[in-house]
């Protein structure tokens, strides 16, 4: 399924670089040329597996054909040869993650996704137990005594079904051949770009980034290292993990027998800092907001890491030789999750309507919807809901109630941001295919008092690996020169007083509350 218009075909010297992201709905290649214009993309869906109720898997065979086929699209779109590409920059869905034999490269299970819930008893297990409330009562009087912000996060520690440690924790207590391959220092634990830079390199190559390890909560972002404590705590061997390398670094070559030429692998990213990075948020106080399967704020930090708050939480957001930049996140579950599956249920034909439908009625006439198709943190048995259905609702305010609901939490986590975050907010800038919605952009924009800028190409991610390639390939010279490329399609500034949004809001918090 070509997603790109052909370009000059022929041979010559290396003058394009790729940018992959493989996230969790779809694996998208784009072709950028020097002026980072878009020559030619490749896109396939993204085949999600439910083998059980709340277990959410890939299966890695399939991930793979579709990660090779999206790059021989792409490149055969822009009508180029494989020997013109001066670098891939890979971007990927964070926190889903496989284990394999380190010798026979097998793997022990398919990926577990980031939003998998299979670990729920284990988290209820450990949220309640003693080993956690002396492990609080010890940190916090370290923090009180030291000041030392690092003591804070494990102050208040939870574990949640969306941490990667509690799903590897689960893995070796539930697959035995993982958990003996584990005792003889033969298992592998890698998260999407670790495992396709070791096919890429047919298993010469076994590395992750910074970006990477940060966000799987097993990556101390203090020390830059694995964590020994969460390990020795859950029972994780500190053997599994891969070394951690720079974002944009020369991981080694394509082996050639997959596309004939060798292709240099200049950058492994997360696909939240990979947007981040595309959107040129290369500041202390540049703001990036994603909104696709999910909601991402994230925050530059510039050096200073801030430690976990209650819904923010601190990670390394890209380094590049002796630069490591920084970033507070705060994460909203079911944004695009819950359009799609208005769409599926014929509440519209085309997502491109929904503003328009929001529009058509002055309000949701008093509906909310209440969130809650993927697991929260607080809460992973919660279900999804209208609150509010009257004989006069439509379609119309049903949609404009699932917007909303978008619109009211970018509020409540930008609040939160605001007031933790010690900061000046610089820029705002929106990516992710909800982005294209104006209703939630202008909604969100009068609810936080703050201008936001759309770029021309909401695929950050993989703008944001194929700048990162860049960089290190020396296909472009550096950040000055990346924010010359940037092209913006639309300003939204705020139109109404959030003053005028209270009552809506006040009644959705409380359907949220009541349910």
């Amino acid at each position: 399924m070509p997603c790109g218009q052909p370009g000059a075909r022929g041979d010559g010297p290396p003058r394009f670089v790729l940018g992959v992201d493989v996230g969790s709905t779809v694996v998208k290649c784009h072709v950028y040329d020097g002026a980072a214009a878009v020559r030619g993309s490749g896109c396939r869906k993204v085949e999600s597996l439910y083998p059980r109720p709340g277990w959410v898997e890939l299966d890695p065979e399939v991930l793979w054909s579709q990660f090779l086929g999206v790059i021989k699209e792409a490149v055969q779109a822009a009508g180029i040869h494989m020997s013109q590409i001066a670098g891939l920059g890979i971007s990927t869905q964070r926190g889903t993650f496989i284990t394999w034999h380190k010798r026979t490269g097998k793997p022990f299970h398919n990926f577990i996704s980031w939003q998998d819930t299979r670990s729920a008893e284990l988290v209820d297990s450990w949220n309640n137990s003693l080993m956690l409330k002396v492990i609080h009562v010890v940190f916090t009087v370290l923090h009180f005594f030291t000041g030392n912000a690092r003591y804070l996060a494990p102050s208040f520690l939870t574990f949640s079904t969306q941490q990667t440690s509690m799903k590897l924790s689960w893995v070796f207590k539930n697959i035995h051949e993982a958990e003996e391959a584990a005792k003889k220092n033969n298992c592998c634990f890698g998260t999407v770009d670790t495992w396709l830079l070791y096919r890429l390199t047919k298993g010469s190559v076994y590395a992750t980034d910074y970006s990477n390890a940060s966000s799987t909560g097993i990556f101390e972002p203090f020390t830059k290292c694995w964590s020994p404590t969460l390990c020795n705590l859950l029972s994780i061997p500190m053997s599994v993990y891969p070394p951690v390398k720079d974002t944009s670094f020369n991981f080694g070559s394509v082996d050639p027998e997959i596309f004939g030429v060798p292709i240099p692998i200049m950058a492994m990213v997360a696909d939240q800092q990979a947007a981040m990075f595309g959107e040129c948020c290369f500041h202390p106080g540049d703001v990036k907001l994603t909104m696709g399967t999910g909601g991402f704020w994230n925050v530059n930090t510039g050096e200073h890491l801030f430690a976990s708050q209650r819904s923010l939480y601190p990670l390394i957001g890209w380094k590049i030789g002796k630069e490591v930049v920084y970033l507070t996140e705060g994460a909203i579950s079911d944004i695009g999750t819950a359009i799609k599956w208005a769409q599926d249920i014929d509440l519209f034909t085309n997502v491109d309507e929904t503003a328009k439908m929001a529009r058509s009625v002055v309000d949701s006439q008093g509906v909310c919807f209440v969130p809650g198709f993927q697991a929260s943190v607080d809460d992973p048995y919660l279900c999804a809901s209208f609150v509010g259905l009257k004989p006069s609702t439509t379609r119309n305010h049903l949609v404009r109630a699932i917007l909303e609901s978008v619109a009211f939490r970018n509020k409540l986590l930008f609040d939160i941001i605001v007031k933790k975050v010690h900061i000046p907010l610089q820029t705002i800038r929106a990516d992710g295919g909800v982005s294209n919605n104006s209703f939630v952009m202008q909604m969100t924009s009068d609810l936080i008092s703050k201008k936001i800028e759309k770029p021309a190409n909401a695929d950050m991610s993989s703008l944001g690996a194929a700048f990162l390639a860049g960089l290190a390939s020396g296909f472009w010279t550096d950040k000055e020169q990346l924010k010359k490329l940037r092209r913006i399609e639309a300003v939204f500034e705020p139109q109404k007083d959030s003053e005028e949004y209270r009552l809506a809001m006040d009644t959705w918090l409380q359907a949220m509350e009541h349910s």
